[in-house]
């Protein structure tokens, strides 16, 4: 333990020195990325951030590994959630935690050397090995990480998209307009249903018109959720009126044996909306 302990000592002195060797060899020419920054405030922030990693790093030798890893855990996350690094390929910042390591396996030749003979040579291997080993349990984490983080945001980037793929779009005081746009899939689907049944009680229109020029094609999941869709608003007293029905989509209608005869169509919007005008008259 006293000889980890003099090797934590000596590294932890070394700590500005490896942050200033590994950003002096950076490679800046880096198209993208926090590496090729040129603006003093990332650069102070990359180096802090890169110090601040040899500061828990270095405890590897001086503490159990769960509480190694859990005090890394804070630093981790600082990082995987970084809007600098979120805009740095994953494979440059891998590079980087290899370079360092390479850094810290020097460091210890240069350690031993300073000690010639003092240490034997199972215990030096020990310490690569828990280098190596050390690097490989943060790069994991680091990569969990940030897989999960950027996996939240694209959730969440979907989920606002597929609300505002479904817009009730108020007409008048009583015609309202939900133009849908794009490929569906059964998720969407439902939240199309739910959310403008909600957006047609708020807004207390009469007459909607769903318009499927927007839409490359029906099928009879999509045909199914527009019909329970209309059904629904047949229930609170607003009236369905489908436009949008291109020749290609009435085709595939016969062809899937889906039956809109239940409903208003129209091949455009204007067909939809005087419709809708001449039965208000």
């Amino acid at each position: 333990m006293h000889r980890n302990k003099k090797l934590h000592s000596f590294l932890l002195a070394k700590a500005r020195n490896l942050t200033e060797e590994w950003y002096n060899s950076l490679d800046k020419c880096d198209p993208s990325g926090v590496y090729a920054s040129d603006d003093p405030n990332v650069i102070k922030t990359l180096k802090k951030q890169n110090f601040d990693f040899h500061l828990h790093l270095c405890e590897v030798f001086i503490k159990e590994e769960t509480a190694f890893l859990e005090d890394f855990q804070k630093w981790i996350l600082s990082i995987a959630q970084d809007p600098q690094h979120l805009n740095t390929p994953i494979h440059f910042m891998l590079r980087e935690f290899f370079r360092v390591r390479e850094q810290y396996l020097d460091y210890i030749k240069d350690f031993v050397a300073l000690h010639m003979g003092e240490f034997p040579n199972e215990v030096i291997d020990s310490w690569n090995r828990v280098i190596l080993k050390a690097f490989d349990k943060v790069i994991l984490g680091f990569v969990e990480e940030h897989q999960y983080y950027l996996q939240g945001k694209l959730s969440a980037q979907q989920e606002l998209i597929q609300e505002l793929s479904s817009p009730v779009i108020t007409l008048n005081s009583e015609v309202a307009l939900l133009p849908l746009v794009g490929e569906f899939d059964t998720r969407r689907a439902q939240l199309m249903l739910e959310k403008t049944l909600k957006q047609c009680a708020n807004l207390g229109v009469n007459f909607l018109v769903i318009d499927l020029s927007g839409v490359p094609m029906i099928d009879t999941m999509v045909a199914h959720q527009i019909f329970q869709l209309i059904k629904a608003l047949g229930l609170m007293g607003v009236t369905s009126t489908l436009s949008g029905i291109r020749p290609e989509i009435a085709q595939t209608a016969v062809q899937l044996g889906l039956e809109f005869n239940s409903v208003s169509t129209y091949s455009t919007l204007r067909q939809a909306l005087n419709s809708i005008a001449a039965i208000k008259r």
